[in-house]
């Protein structure tokens, strides 16, 4: 990724959104070229020169202290994820020492498999940084049903959501989906800036996506912890959802699970779900017991 246009397009974009009345600023009449701030009053509300804001948003962020992105960070008004974002941004425009580095697959620990499957009425997986969903427990594979299985795994969230005919029929609330999506890419594209793997996806998908690439140009971001979903599930129709993302701790993996508010119609299609991957576990334990007892009755 190109350090220095995301900064300078991340720096325009968040200026161009604040008013000056929004900002503090005196009206003053006549007509504004720019929209938004301009360059010298976001100078002058960070405590900088506009020389020196004007080589930030060309797009360099070396060297620059913590405390002037604390300045630009209030200036510009930006949320959490946001100014995290800026962090990071400045954080990778040090050079590198070495080359881009494809990081190894996330290797999941039996124990969180372990979980995973011990949650037994509530739909879970485990997915890494680059929305790759490396694990997901039965009842999980029943509400993406003819999306999720076994065999599919790993599958990535970002391809299927923007390059999968049958994401804006599973997910009712797509162009949302898509939004939240393309933004937390973006995030971890801040992140991971010399991660090659996912620099590569990211390439696949604006190539493969104006959807995603109209949002990528956006500079969204946003940090993924709760929201309310609407699925489309062959099995049980239209279900409304609450995902909660749970970090795993030195792992860079995230866990995602479904719940449903205690008897609400949406609960009841859980268990129903729940039922259902039970029974199709069923014939499996039983295949594998006949193999055991074969296998016995040779030793």
């Amino acid at each position: 990724m190109d350090n220095s246009t995301d900064v300078r397009e991340f720096l325009t974009s968040r200026r161009s959104r604040i008013t000056p009345a929004q900002a503090g600023l005196p009206a003053y009449g006549g007509t504004r070229r720019v929209a938004g701030l301009k360059r010298e009053e976001v100078a002058m509300l960070a405590g900088v020169s506009t020389e020196y804001y004007a080589r930030l948003e060309r797009g360099n962020l070396r060297g620059v202290s913590d405390s002037v992105l604390d300045s630009l960070a209030r200036t510009l008004q930006l949320d959490e994820a946001e100014r995290a974002h800026l962090f990071e941004l400045a954080k990778a425009a040090t050079p590198s020492t070495g080359p881009g580095t494809r990081r190894a697959k996330a290797e999941l620990r039996p124990s969180v498999q372990r979980i995973l499957n011990g949650m037994t009425g509530t739909p879970a997986y485990v997915r890494n940084y680059r929305m790759d969903i490396l694990a997901a427990n039965p009842v999980c594979h029943a509400l993406y049903n003819g999306i999720l299985s076994p065999d599919t795994l790993p599958l990535n969230l970002a391809r299927f959501m923007f390059l999968d005919e049958r994401a804006p029929d599973f997910f009712v609330e797509w162009e949302i989906m898509a939004d939240d999506t393309a933004a937390t890419l973006r995030l971890e594209a801040g992140r991971h800036p010399h991660d090659r793997a996912l620099n590569a996806l990211i390439g696949d998908l604006a190539t493969g996506s104006t959807e995603f690439s109209v949002r990528w140009a956006r500079h969204n971001v946003r940090f993924h912890r709760t929201a309310r979903k609407t699925l489309r599930c062959p099995l049980v129709g239209e279900v409304e959802l609450t995902g909660d993302a749970l970090d795993l701790r030195g792992e860079d993996l995230m866990l995602i699970a479904y719940t449903a508010e205690p008897g609400s119609h949406a609960q009841e299609q859980l268990d129903f779900l729940t039922s259902w991957s039970i029974t199709q576990q069923a014939p499996e334990r039983v295949a594998s017991s006949d193999t055991a007892h074969r296998n016995d009755q040779h030793s």
